[in-house]
């Protein structure tokens, strides 16, 4: 249908029908609730979270928690590197490191869906090295999934850094405050 009628005078516009107006509302509604969806349900879940204190990985059970007061308010399961099991040496072991350190800085615009930097190598990690001959690495951090990758899997893939979903690390960005410990278990 054209929208346009003959009256007497000529071609004139009519209005759309009743239904087609009401069919364009409804899915314009339903874009807004789909946008929200998509892009607002980490930072609502850390609003119902509130702020936490602590971060906890544990690397054997492959998990992340976000406590408060020592309870945790929020676990996600987590990706490590290709060799996950022992304490990160040097660079490029694949190791995620154990231990205790600070979430320091963090990155909205990573190429993986938003990053929080652990303060990884403390400076007993880094003088061990050093007496070796090697670097202790750095660059460790809790991260999102490859902005492209997410399209193919839903896999976080890293290489020694602290994979989650990019749900869990919209939760994540939105109720961590930088300078928040982390403890990173075996």
């Amino acid at each position: 249908m054209s929208g346009l009628v003959l009256d007497n005078i000529g071609w004139v516009s009519s209005s759309p029908p009743r239904w087609l107006k009401r069919c364009l509302q409804m899915l314009a509604a339903l874009a807004v609730v789909l946008a929200m969806l998509i892009y607002l349900p980490g930072p609502v879940m850390a609003l119902f979270i509130g702020p936490v204190d602590e971060v906890l990985v544990d690397k054997s059970a492959r998990t992340i928690s976000l406590l408060r007061g020592g309870k945790a308010v929020f676990s996600a399961g987590i990706s490590l590197g290709k060799n996950p099991v022992g304490q990160k040496r040097r660079e490029g072991d694949q190791r995620t490191p154990e231990g205790k350190y600070k979430l320091v800085w963090g990155n909205s615009a990573s190429t993986h869906h938003k990053a929080i930097l652990v303060s990884y190598p403390n400076k007993a990690q880094a003088t061990r090295a050093a007496a070796k001959g090697e670097d202790a690495g750095g660059g460790i951090m809790i991260h999102g999934q490859r902005n492209w990758w997410r399209w193919f899997s839903r896999s976080a893939l890293t290489n020694g850094c602290i994979g989650v979903s990019n749900l869990a690390m919209d939760v994540i960005w939105s109720a961590v405050e930088l300078g928040t410990p982390i403890e990173i278990r075996p």
